[in-house]
């Protein structure tokens, strides 16, 4: 009888896993960092090349994105930031972020991101 229940709780256990993975979340919701301190870390040290606030759409430096346009790229997400932020660049200088400072800016970009038209 014990193998007949951990067997069923076990089922649902893999159902409840395999639905949590499958059902969307918004973008931002669970991300680590705080997305107003990633504001003001990319005024100070993003801006000279990328346009980082809300509605800038063009950037100083023709080639780096706008902040908007990254956050609104299909599929962004903060594990692919992370990922693209610890890999070097040789359009970016080499800039080594805390990573602290790296889910404050983050946290930032996705918090860019806009909501789908319904």
């Amino acid at each position: 009888m014990t193998s007949k229940v951990f067997s069923g709780t076990k089922s649902h256990y893999v159902l409840a896993m395999t639905l949590a993975l499958l059902t969307p979340v918004e973008a931002h919701a669970g991300e680590p960092g705080n997305a107003n301190v990633g504001r003001t870390f990319a005024l100070d040290h993003c801006s000279e090349c990328h346009a980082v606030k809300e509605n800038e759409a063009l950037s100083p430096n023709a080639g780096a994105p706008s902040f908007t346009s990254v956050a609104n790229t299909s599929g962004m997400t903060g594990l692919a930031l992370s990922a693209w932020l610890d890999t070097a660049h040789p359009t970016m200088p080499n800039f080594i972020l805390s990573k602290q400072d790296r889910d404050d800016v983050i946290a930032y970009i996705i918090s860019l991101k806009r909501n789908a038209p319904q």
